[in-house]
């Protein structure tokens, strides 16, 4: 057993106010012998204080590029593009195990330097089930922001979603979505149907439980609903879809561009909780790139029927106090683990790390 040191970084992606590591919890690996240097923040949600009142030492950002070699660097989204050589053990979401775009760029920088990528999508139990994820809130935020942009549409609104900055905590985003629903109601007299798809899971939980806030009516398909496989015309009879079906293989997308055009339509909204364009998984083979908090929503098509795509990769940052709690409430206990050495979460985590830059290095060593 030895007492591993915990470097936080901070995020530096656009919008990102989350931090995966809560005050609380990082008081709790102080507790059991481990050193936490959290980097300061201005964009973060959870002040700098909060991090040094509990003990943690805090640093500059960007720091951790010359953070003693034997840290774990932990953080949530990507790197930045320097260095070009990793020479530590990176903790995070690096999205590089499904050969998505840049994936092979990225582990060269790992195989350079010698250090080491451990995913945080990748710890999971002995059933293969993930130990730490944001699922809920993705689905919660995106459920919401569908709601929000049919009623705008209802409204005339234009564009149907503005700019995104993150609410101050879950009862402001409910607050509003409810009083945009209410002035549409007032227009249509009546509420939008749902389908979610993917709803028994974790992220679909989440988007059931705003839609239950609501009073929606929702239709919820999981495996048994999606066995036969699509594409689903089922689906355009609903005014909003929210899929969060996270595929790890190529399936039969649920919907395809012509059916947006081909056949009766009702739906107006797809919030893509799950967003993954860029591999050949994706099961809404509709769009090539993510929107932004900036640019939340992608036009499918125009008038008479218009159809608008949200595919935002980080909606929980949108309710970014809640959604760190969350999620290292469900680390706290891996992190912990990394004071054994063979623990076979962190064992796993790095075997497919190293069987993946093998991949990389077979045809290089061939050619």
């Amino acid at each position: 057993m030895h007492s591993p040191h915990i470097w936080l970084r901070a995020e530096t992606k656009s919008g990102e106010a989350r931090r995966a590591l809560a005050p609380d919890d990082a008081r709790q690996l102080l507790d059991a012998g481990f050193r936490v240097s959290v980097e300061q923040s201005a964009q973060a949600a959870i002040a700098d204080h909060a991090y040094a009142a509990v003990g943690c030492d805090l640093q500059p950002v960007g720091s951790w590029v010359s953070a003693p070699e034997d840290s774990y660097i932990l953080g949530l989204k990507e790197l930045p593009g320097q260095p070009t050589t990793l020479v530590h053990r990176h903790i995070y979401f690096a999205h590089a195990f499904k050969q998505q775009r840049g994936w092979d760029s990225l582990l060269l920088r790992f195989m350079r330097g010698g250090g080491e990528l451990l995913d945080l999508e990748y710890l999971v139990d002995d059933n293969d089930r993930r130990l730490a994820a944001f699922g809920y809130w993705a689905g919660y935020v995106g459920a919401a922001l569908a709601v929000v942009a049919w009623s705008r549409r209802q409204l005339g609104a234009e564009p149907v979603l503005e700019p995104l900055v993150p609410w101050p905590d879950q009862e402001a985003l409910l607050k509003d979505a409810r009083e945009l629903l209410e002035r549409a109601r007032g227009e249509l007299s009546g509420r939008p149907s749902m389908i979610i798809i993917g709803a028994g899971g974790r992220v679909g939980s989440g988007a059931r439980a705003l839609a239950e806030e609501l009073r929606l009516a929702t239709t919820g398909w999981d495996i048994a609903e999606t066995a036969a496989g699509g594409p689903f015309p089922e689906i355009l009879e609903h005014d909003l879809l929210v899929n969060c079906v996270l595929s790890d293989r190529p399936i039969a997308p649920f919907l395809t561009p012509t059916m947006l055009t081909g056949h009766a339509r009702r739906l107006s909204i797809i919030a893509d909780v799950s967003c993954d364009p860029y591999g050949d998984h994706n099961p809404l083979p509709l769009y090539e790139q993510c929107t932004t908090l900036a640019k939340p929503t992608l036009a499918l098509h125009g008038k008479p029927q218009p159809l608008d795509l949200i595919a935002i990769d980080h909606l929980p940052a949108l309710l970014p106090r809640e959604s760190t709690e969350d999620f290292s409430r469900q680390l706290l206990p891996v992190l912990l683990q990394l004071a054994h050495d063979q623990d076979a979460v962190w064992q796993r985590a790095r075997d497919l790390f190293l069987k993946t830059c093998s991949e990389i290095a077979k045809p290089r060593a061939e050619g």
